[in-house]
């Protein structure tokens, strides 16, 4: 018997966790257990600070797409293509490509978990910003940069009639 592939199927936007609802149904249905192994939608936890809130979310890491472990048959092709939802396999044509061990190791799908979550913020470089604590609390600056890596922001407050950069921790700051 020939040996199982992941492939990626292309999706509605949103439609992600439907699609892999009705390919594990169909699977059900049509005893395919054999044949179609895997369905995932891969997240990855991302801590996201909003309004000074940090909260851990998890979010599709490839929105629009669904990874399926499965043997290539006319069946197998049929039943995915053909799920509601679907709009094709990623590959040249009509032809799925499977996608390799390596490639699958580089995407972290198969050691999902390590490593730190990503930081979503809610303000960008030139938004106006108040600190809502510490030293600097209720003082509005505007933010010059932001590092993600140290997950803080350098806003620049008027002090004695100059301009002066303030490093500031992500969740020390909201956006106005």
């Amino acid at each position: 018997m020939a040996e199982a592939n992941w492939y990626v199927v292309h999706t509605y936007s949103g439609y992600e966790n439907k699609v892999k609802m009705d390919i594990e149904k169909t699977i059900e249905n049509r005893r395919l257990h054999d044949l179609i192994q895997e369905v995932a939608v891969p997240l990855e936890d991302v801590v996201e600070v909003k309004n000074g809130v940090r909260r851990q979310v998890q979010k599709k890491m490839f929105p629009g797409y669904v990874l399926v472990k499965m043997i290539m048959t006319d069946e197998t092709w049929y039943v995915v293509r053909n799920t509601r939802g679907v709009t094709g396999f990623v590959g040249p044509g009509s032809k799925p490509v499977p996608l390799s061990a390596a490639e699958m190791r580089n995407l972290g799908i198969q050691s999902a978990g390590e490593g730190g979550a990503n930081v979503v913020i809610d303000f960008e470089v030139g938004d106006t910003v108040t600190v809502i604590t510490g030293v600097w609390e209720n003082t509005v600056g505007v933010i010059h940069s932001i590092n993600e890596s140290k997950q803080s922001v350098t806003i620049h407050v008027d002090m004695f009639g100059r301009e002066t950069p303030v490093e500031l921790n992500f969740t020390e700051v909201k956006k106005m």
